[in-house]
């Protein structure tokens, strides 16, 4: 492209990059973005933020660390991204974690779930039936929980992985075999 050997140019679109927003074009008008693709901006913008601080305190050779890091709240962000946008994401987490920041995000999408380092279940069921909290805990505590609904998709989604990974593991362009013991 036209900045293709402009470093600054192309380290300053990286954080749009790691939101999965690499295809939008530069100068798109806000109200035309969805509100997912708007969550992701403003996650790329505190990405770049954190960026420009470490190099920063970098520069400093030894400062103290920077102020405390910042509570982001994400409703439900994974809605309507693929999954290769979806780990993306988790890597765009992953580097907001590392720079010091604390996370609390809404959502029902199993990796992001199975991603998280506490969890907390809110239930028994949607609406009026709901606003209890049925578990909280680890994704192992709550996969072990016998009544979370959480867990039971937890399980079941562990036990498809699982599955997978052993037909793949024989497939070997043969039929499969059935064996009698």
């Amino acid at each position: 492209g036209v900045f293709a050997a402009r470093a600054e140019v192309l380290a300053a679109l990286q954080p749009l990059a790691d939101v999965g927003l690499d295809y939008l074009r530069l100068g798109q008008p806000v109200p035309t973005l969805s509100g997912g693709e708007a969550q992701r901006l403003k996650l790329a913008g505190h990405l770049a933020a954190s960026a420009q601080a470490r190099a920063v305190r970098g520069a400093a050779h030894g400062a103290l660390p920077g102020p405390a890091g910042k509570l982001f709240l994400f409703d439900e962000p994974t809605t309507g991204l693929h999954f290769d946008d979806i780990a993306r994401l988790l890597a765009a987490f992953r580097k907001l974690l590392a720079a010091g920041h604390t996370l609390l995000v809404i959502e029902h999408n199993l990796d992001v779930i199975r991603a998280a380092d506490w969890l907390i279940e809110l239930g028994p069921e949607g609406g009026d039936a709901g606003g209890e909290v049925v578990a909280s805990g680890t994704p192992a505590a709550l996969a072990a929980h016998p009544t979370s609904h959480t867990g039971r998709a937890l399980r079941d989604y562990e036990a498809t992985m699982a599955g997978l990974a052993r037909a793949a593991a024989t497939a070997d362009g043969a039929p499969a075999r059935l064996v009698a013991e």
